[in-house]
């Protein structure tokens, strides 16, 4: 490109910067797609000129952007414009919200984010009662861990779910959910394109230069992902946070592995993601060692048998792909473990250690199953928010599985451990908050789980691009690093560790440890502006203007 026409050096001053090669940066200059210098006020003012535009960052943060390890684009998208029931706190609340959608001449009604667990009935919404509040309307409503929903009784009718497997007077699990799902999302490519863009955006807004996208058949048809990977990205008429996408299908050869590999234009990172070997605690459809505490005849359900777990991954190890699975209960994690021991047996441990398998959610792990995990080098992509959603006195994880729910997203155990942890919200499972998920490891629900702010920052950011096999240059701000990075308006700056003897000292300068934000103030931290690879992928108005 002519000099004339490149874009002018960014100096961003005045400020703060999260940054491994300064600890007391306060300016960085960006050159087109990288950092070109971390730095000092004094040393920044030589670098101001006609040739550089200068940004005043009013003691604004700039940190590396954040990557969402676990995210469903076009269900986030969904999400957004469907009716938002995470506030409802009773079965009325939920009734009255779907009596208002049906008000509005709607002849569909979509909804997400229900929890039963925290409502004074204990029950969900039977098919003749959302019959009534919609008036007639087809309703599908998605519980927050989408592993089921509840629907009303024209919607089953059409699609015969009286016969089908998890059926339940509305409420809807394994085979019946997923038809249920079919038929609430045929959507147009121009639909699917909408709902992405919408969600990727959002994402943006909140300091997120890439999520990692967990496709799979049985959540939506390829066509969903080919479509999601024609707009990600910073290249594009519309700069879009980067796309770093997993097809979860089962294989059970190199042949299998190989052609899904070579599709979608041969960018999947792996054949992993939510691959289920079981469900939700939620739905009580996670596979268990002994029965739920509030229902003593289930112990979930298993997806997968053993024997399709270990042909996956001797197939992907064999290829040296990246697998994993969807796995919450601890059923379901030895299970995925005896396979990830067949395939050891069959391929021998250094390979299976090379393929760098990774495991979702991985919310029952003991001792035991972590020093596994170590041993077959598998990461976990773990969810915070679920702790400080369901982990409270009284919540979810008490109600469904009793004394073991103190036990629950090991996350200090399994960093302790050398296990790769990686962060994301499973949105829409939780939102895409990444603050709110860094400030559920500081106030975990168990005192031996919590983590320090910085460990969750870098699980959150650094570690999901390492996860999913990218270069270890990324998800940091220092000379030569990617131009990727998001701009905070924050109430105040400080290390934040679970041990407050330590935050007493800790915004002392002296400490020598680059600062965030303070996550107990009375205002969140703001985006301002979101850049990857030196492309703005959102600001908001007014800021960094030419």
């Amino acid at each position: 490109m002519p000099t004339s026409q490149r874009p002018r050096p960014v100096l961003y001053r005045n400020g703060s910067v999260y940054s491994p090669a300064d600890p007391f940066a306060t300016a960085m200059l960006v050159d087109g797609g990288t950092v070109a210098w971390v730095g000092t006020e004094h040393a920044a003012t030589n670098l101001e000129g006609p040739d550089v535009r200068t940004v005043d960052l009013d003691g604004a943060l700039v940190t590396p952007g954040f990557v969402d390890a676990h995210t469903h684009t076009t269900e986030t998208g969904i999400a957004l414009g469907s009716i938002d029931l995470t506030a409802c706190r009773s079965l009325a609340e939920l009734l009255a919200a779907v009596e208002s959608a049906a008000a509005t001449g709607a002849t569909t009604i979509l909804g997400y984010g229900w929890d039963e667990s925290s409502w004074p009935e204990r029950r969900v919404p039977t098919a003749s009662e959302l019959d009534r509040a919609g008036g007639g309307a087809l309703v599908y409503l998605v519980r927050a861990d989408i592993h089921s929903a509840v629907v009303s009784g024209t919607l089953a009718a059409g699609l015969g779910l009286a016969a089908v497997d998890g059926w339940d007077d509305g409420f809807v699990v394994r085979a019946a959910h997923e038809a249920a799902r079919r038929a609430t999302r045929r959507l147009t490519v121009d639909q699917r394109r909408s709902y992405q863009q919408a969600a990727l955006l959002h994402a943006a807004s909140r300091g997120y230069v890439a999520v990692t996208e967990m496709a799979a058949p049985h959540i939506a048809p390829r066509e969903d992902l080919e479509t999601l990977l024609s707009i990600d990205g910073p290249g594009h008429d519309l700069p879009l946070p980067e796309v770093i996408p997993y097809w979860a299908q089962l294989t059970s050869s190199r042949e299998e592995v190989g052609e899904l590999m070579r599709g979608f234009g041969g960018r999947l990172a792996g054949l992993a993601g939510d691959l289920n070997a079981d469900g939700s605690i939620g739905s009580r459809t996670a596979a268990l060692r002994e029965p739920y505490s509030d229902d003593a005849g289930s112990s979930g359900t298993l997806y997968l048998t053993e024997d399709d777990a270990a042909a996956h991954l001797v197939a992907t190890t064999a290829d040296q792909v990246q697998a994993g699975f969807h796995v919450i209960g601890d059923a379901g994690l030895d299970l995925v473990l005896r396979a990830l021991e067949r395939t050891a047996q069959e391929l021998g441990v250094e390979e299976v250690r090379r393929a760098r398998h990774r495991l979702e959610h991985v919310e029952m792990a003991d001792d035991a199953a972590i020093a596994a995990l170590v041993h077959y080098g598998v990461a976990v992509s773990g969810q915070p928010l679920f702790d400080a959603l369901w982990g409270v006195e009284g919540g979810l994880y008490a109600q469904r599985l009793g004394h073991r729910s103190g036990t629950m997203n090991r996350f200090a155990s399994l960093l302790s451990a050398g296990v790769l942890v990686a962060l994301g919200s499973d949105s829409p499972v939780t939102p895409l908050d990444p603050w709110a998920s860094v400030r559920a490891c500081l106030e975990h629900t168990s005192a031996a789980e919590t983590i320090s702010a910085r460990a969750a920052f870098i699980a959150h950011s650094r570690a999901s691009w390492r996860l999913s096999g990218r270069s270890p240059m990324m998800g940091q701000l220092a000379p030569g690093t990617p131009a990727s990075f998001a701009v905070w308006k924050v109430d105040e700056l400080m290390v934040q560790t679970p041990d407050n003897r330590v935050q007493s000292w800790s915004t002392d300068p002296r400490a020598g440890t680059p600062l965030l934000p303070a996550l107990d103030t009375e205002n969140a931290p703001l985006c301002l502006e979101t850049v990857h690879d030196g492309t703005r992928l959102y600001a908001v108005d007014g800021f960094a203007a030419d």
